[in-house]
Parts: C-alpha cells; sequence; structure tokens
C-alpha cells in the first residue's frame, strides 16, 4: 500500500476529491491520536494543536489550530523499537474515557463481543467445576490474564473504524483480526509459555500450606501472600508484553519482537501512568468476575478500546507501514 508520505494532497491542488472510508482508515493509521476524520473530508486535531511534525515534502493535512507535514520516506532501516512519549499519570483515566465514547457509539459490535467473552468465560468455569475442583475454576479464571490481550485484537478494529469515522462492523473486525493473526499467534505461544510456568510454579507453591488440620488464619495469610507475590510477578511480566504490543501488531506491519519490546520500554518509562492503568485494569475486571462474569460483556470491550487510545497516544509506530 502507497505510504501517506509517498502522496501529495489533491486538494491542495485545487482538485476537490475526497477519500473513501476505506482509504481514510488506513491513513489515519500514519497520524498521531489527537486527530479525527470529520464530516469536511479533513482531519482537524483536537487535542493539543501545539504538537506537530517536521515540515517535509508529502501530505499536508490543515487543522483548525496547527499543520502537520510527514516526512517523506527515510531509507534506513526500521529502528529496534517504536519510540514513547511520556505520559501523565492520570492519562489511562483519558484513555478509559475515550473507550466509553467508542462503546457508546458501537453498542452492537461491542455488546457481541463482549457476550462471547462471557461465554468462553462461563465454559471454562464449567469445565473446572466439572474437574471437581473449585481450585482448577480458579487457576483456569486466573489464566484469563494472559489470554484476554489477544482475544481484544478484535476490539482494536472498532476503536479503529471509529476512528475514522466508518461504521464498525463484526465482518470487518474480523477480517483486519486474520490479517494480523499469524503474528498475534507467536505472541499468543510467548504468553501461553509464561501461563504454564506461571502454573507450575502455583502447583509448587503448595509446598507453603501448612500442615495441620486446622491452620490459623496467620499460617494461611504467610501461604496466599508468597502465592500473591508469586502470580503478580508473572501477572506484571504479562502487562509488560502485552500493554503496547498488540494493538501495535494489530496497526502496523510490525514483528512481536519488536512489538514486546516497544511496549516494556513504554511501560517502563511511564512508571506513574501504568501504575494508574493497571489499576483500572483490576477494577474492572473485578466488577465482571463480582457480577458472575456477566460484566465482562461491557469491562471487556471498554478495557479493549481503552487499550487502542492508550497505544496511540504513548507509541510513535509511523516509521512501520500500516496494516
Amino acid at each position: 500500500m502507497t505510504r501517506l508520505t509517498d502522496r501529495s494532497c489533491r486538494r491542495c491542488q485545487g482538485a476537490d476529491v475526497p477519500y473513501t472510508g476505506e482509504q481514510a482508515l488506513a491513513l489515519m493509521g500514519q497520524l498521531h491520536e489527537d486527530w479525527r476524520i470529520v464530516e469536511d473530508g479533513k482531519a482537524h486535531p483536537v487535542l493539543d494543536p501545539r504538537r506537530r511534525r517536521p515540515d517535509g515534502e508529502g501530505l499536508h493535512l490543515r487543522g483548525q489550530g496547527g499543520r502537520a507535514a510527514l516526512m517523506p520516506d527515510d531509507p534506513t532501516p526500521l529502528p529496534f523499537l517504536a519510540p514513547c512519549r511520556t505520559l501523565p499519570a492520570a492519562a489511562p483515566l483519558g484513555w478509559v474515557r475515550r473507550g466509553w465514547q467508542d462503546l457508546r457509539r458501537a453498542p452492537g459490535p461491542s455488546l457481541a463481543y463482549g457476550a462471547m467473552i462471557v461465554a468462553l468465560s462461563w465454559g471454562v468455569t464449567g469445565i473446572g467445576i466439572r474437574m471437581g475442583s473449585y481450585w482448577a475454576v480458579l487457576v483456569l479464571l486466573s489464566g484469563f490474564v494472559f489470554v484476554a490481550p489477544v482475544l481484544a485484537l478484535g476490539l482494536y478494529s472498532i476503536s479503529r473504524q471509529l476512528g475514522a469515522n466508518l461504521r464498525p462492523t463484526l465482518r470487518r473486525c474480523f477480517a483486519e483480526q486474520k490479517r494480523s493473526l499469524g503474528t498475534a499467534m507467536v505472541f499468543a505461544l510467548a504468553l501461553l509459555v509464561v501461563f504454564l510456568v506461571w502454573a507450575r510454579a502455583g502447583s509448587m507453591l503448595h509446598v507453603f500450606f501448612p500442615v495441620h488440620a486446622r491452620p490459623d488464619w496467620t499460617e494461611l495469610a504467610g501461604f496466599l501472600t508468597i502465592g500473591s507475590a508469586v502470580g503478580s510477578v508473572f501477572a506484571l511480566v504479562t502487562f509488560a508484553f502485552s500493554a503496547f504490543s498488540l494493538p501495535m501488531i494489530c496497526d502496523r506491519d510490525a514483528d512481536a519482537i519488536t512489538a514486546v519490546v516497544t511496549s516494556v520500554n513504554a511501560v517502563l518509562r511511564n512508571k506513574p501512568a501504568m501504575v494508574t492503568w493497571v489499576l483500572l485494569i483490576v477494577g474492572l475486571t473485578a466488577v465482571g468476575f463480582a457480577t458472575a462474569l456477566l460484566g465482562l460483556a461491557v469491562t471487556i470491550p471498554l478495557l479493549g478500546y481503552a487499550t487502542w487510545h492508550g497505544y496511540r497516544e504513548t507509541i510513535d509506530a509511523s516509521a512501520w507501514p500500516v496494516h
């Protein structure tokens, strides 16, 4: 596909030939999160108009408060990772707010996707109960932390379509999901390895379980503290790997290693914002579990949309071609 930087602005040259919705969607992927396509066919900055790129040859998009121009293609090799922006601690609150707006703009596809997540969660719970162990249910549902990022691929597509003023459809979501499925599966395999190691570590923690028939609460508290600490380490590793990697895989023609390294770098450079983001994820997921998993039909799409907006605000992946 021809990159935005290789084209000239036909409107600037006097011609009035608007792009189609699909063309606009592809080109918007090369702009910053602050830009939107509006009814008149122009892209306008809606947040900080002072944020701009250096002037250069390419397509100039004029907005209400500033001017942005993309530099021509650089023949040098792609960098090892995509640079990230510095975020304030409260930035994830804005991601959730924009995610809620996306949910309200596309309730049908969002709730349909959420219903599939709820059905999958109920199926996993049923398997655990049939195994006759509530511990199995707990372990299987805890593994949800490791697979949820992969399940959200279609949600990123919905936010992407909404950003281009397109009417989101599940058919287009699955089509885009299929396009990035190969790289996403490599990432999912890495998460599977982490999950298996975590499950093995969890089984080994039983050596810390009190040997008494009726242990007191202090002994149980020690066991639970050690188990929670070990589980938190694996959860944080998974979070750092997947915070921004899968949206980048969905948006850009980037390999899994580049996306993961980019995500880890952005997490380490924005620790206060990431603490806020983790607390929001835990809180919204807890709401879903507290409602017999029904709440996941809303919280998972909300978190998926918020993740997409977080990626667009944090990662500058303009050096990679758009899918």
